[in-house]
Formats: structure tokens, C-alpha cells, sequence
């Protein structure tokens, strides 16, 4: 195979990388690029500065790369790979080596140090609304999330309303997980005995699938769940139909959710009972002989 047919079948191999991966883009849906709220956002043009920049640097080094293996090829017989003792110590070759480098780590340094403060998940949103109040408990293997406010809980759907900032305070009565909702923002992990905080906001109505970010075991692929994000005059009769409800979470009902196991479908709660939560949070912090000292009612 001679340079021709080489060059004319790299070529080839590089428009079809491009038109698969083209395809695959317009064919298929990338969470983290379809944003439904502000902090999604903010991610999704992190995503796209880094490629960017990475872009910058990475596209220049394999180019010099693949013009310098053809220069100094052995077999170049041009004349074009003759030795220039004299580059050695140039202050040209030198400034740009060292000059570049070093803006593009100052680029990356601030964007690094902005971002990290503006998407720091324990921040709490701006905005005019009061924040709502979410916590969520990652178990083997499905999520119950308690609206502490409302005094109702579900397993497995999560509502919220839309243009409101939500805080979900996050635990796990199992092994460590991860929290993710891949279109309204960045995971946060879930972990036993200690309480983590995600901060997300939902900005147009929908249904956005979350899931167990962390591998934790035999039923990890289904702890799957769901944020319903309605309209926020609408969530109180959204709350309500949650306590139309026969179901009631007590002690009793909570230690049998805790056996592994997968739920194909969402689960509602008109009541639960006062302090779960925290209860669930304590016993990794002490020993405890028994839970018999929680209220058992509901609310």
C-alpha cells in the first residue's frame, strides 16, 4: 500500500468516526446534555468549555504528532530531516512551550475555582421562592424519599414543583450509593450515618429519571427513580393525592422496606412516622438496644 492509498484510507477511517459519531448523537439522548434546570445547565457548559479546551491541546499535540512521524520518517529521502543542532535553547520554540501551557492552566484554574464554588451541592439556590425540604434514603434497592414539610413519602417518584429549589438531604440505611439525576444536576453520594445535601431545581415540567450512580450490589441496575417536576400551583394537589393514600410508613412498615429487594413501581404514603429520618441517621452514629423509644405513630 503505497502513501496515497494510506493517507486516502486514514481519511476514510476519520469521516466514518465522525459521521458514527454524529449519528449517534442525533439518534440517541445524552442526559447531561438535555439540562431541565439551572444547575443542569451550568454543567452541561462546563461539559462542553472542557471539551473545548481539551480540544485545544489535544488536536495540536496529535497533529504534531503525525506531521513529524511523516518528516522524520527513515524513509524520507527528501532532505526535509536534516538535524538543526542550532533549535536547542530557542527562545521561540521555548516561549511557546512554556507560554501556552501555562495560559491554558490559568484559563483552567479560574473556570475550576468559579465553577467549583457556583456548583458546590451543599449551596443553596437563588431565587425568590422559599426552598422546599427533601430527604431521601438510599436502601437495597429502591429510594424513599420523605417530604418532612408535608408529613407524606414515596418510594421510588419524588415530586417537586417547578421553579422551586429543592434540598435534598441525603442518607443511606445500606452501603454507600449515589444519588443522580443526570438532567437537573451532579450526583451527590449517599452514605450510612452521615446527612449530604444536593441542591437542584427544576425549570419546565417533565419526568426526569434518576438513578444509583454507584455500583452496590445484585439489584444496583434497578434502583432506579423518578422526579416529577409539576407546576407549582398544582403540587399541593399533588400532595394531596399522595395522602389519599391507604398506606401508612411506621416502624413496622419501614423494617420490612429495609429486606432487598426491587419495586417495579412507585410506592405513596399519606403518613410516616416523626423523625424517620433522623432515626435512621442515629443508629450508625451510636449504639442503640432498640428503636423502642421512637414515637410509633404517624403523623
Amino acid at each position: 500500500m503505497n502513501k496515497k492509498q494510506k493517507a486516502t484510507l486514514g481519511s476514510v477511517l476519520v469521516l466514518f468516526v465522525l459521521a458514527v459519531s454524529g449519528w449517534f448523537l442525533h439518534t440517541h439522548t445524552l442526559s447531561v446534555l438535555q439540562p431541565a434546570g439551572p444547575v443542569g445547565t451550568k454543567e452541561r457548559n462546563l461539559i462542553i468549555f472542557c471539551v473545548a479546551i481539551s480540544a485545544v491541546i489535544v488536536v495540536p499535540v496529535f497533529g504534531m504528532l503525525i506531521y513529524i512521524a511523516r518528516r522524520y520518517h527513515e524513509d524520507n529521502h527528501h532532505g526535509r530531516d536534516k538535524y538543526h543542532p542550532e533549535l536547542d535553547g530557542n527562545r521561540k520554540a521555548e516561549a511557546i512551550w512554556w507560554l501556552v501551557p501555562t495560559f491554558i492552566m490559568i484559563i483552567i484554574s479560574i473556570v475550576t475555582w468559579n465553577s467549583s464554588y457556583a456548583l458546590d451541592p451543599f449551596k443553596k439556590l437563588a431565587s425568590d421562592r422559599p426552598t422546599m425540604h427533601i430527604q431521601v434514603v438510599a436502601m437495597d434497592w429502591k429510594w424513599l424519599f420523605i417530604y418532612p414539610e408535608q408529613r407524606v413519602a414515596s418510594i421510588n417518584y419524588v415530586y417537586i414543583p417547578v421553579g422551586t429549589p429543592v434540598d435534598f438531604e441525603i442518607t443511606s440505611d445500606t452501603v454507600m450509593t449515589s444519588f443522580w439525576v443526570p438532567q437537573l444536576g451532579g450526583q451527590m453520594y449517599a452514605m450510612p450515618g452521615m446527612s449530604t445535601h444536593l441542591n437542584l431545581e427544576a425549570a419546565k415540567i417533565g419526568q426526569y429519571n434518576g438513578v444509583a450512580a454507584n455500583i452496590s450490589g445484585k439489584g444496583f441496575a434497578d434502583q432506579k427513580f423518578t422526579v416529577g417536576a409539576v407546576r407549582a400551583d398544582l403540587f399541593p394537589q399533588t400532595i394531596a393525592s399522595l395522602r389519599a393514600s391507604s398506606n401508612v410508613l411506621g416502624q413496622t412498615e419501614y423494617a420490612a422496606l429495609t429486606h432487598p429487594s426491587t419495586m417495579s413501581s412507585p410506592k405513596y404514603y399519606r403518613s410516616v412516622t416523626p423523625g424517620l429520618y433522623d432515626t435512621i441517621m442515629m443508629k450508625y452514629m451510636m449504639p442503640m438496644a432498640d428503636n423502642t423509644h421512637v414515637h410509633q405513630g404517624a403523623y
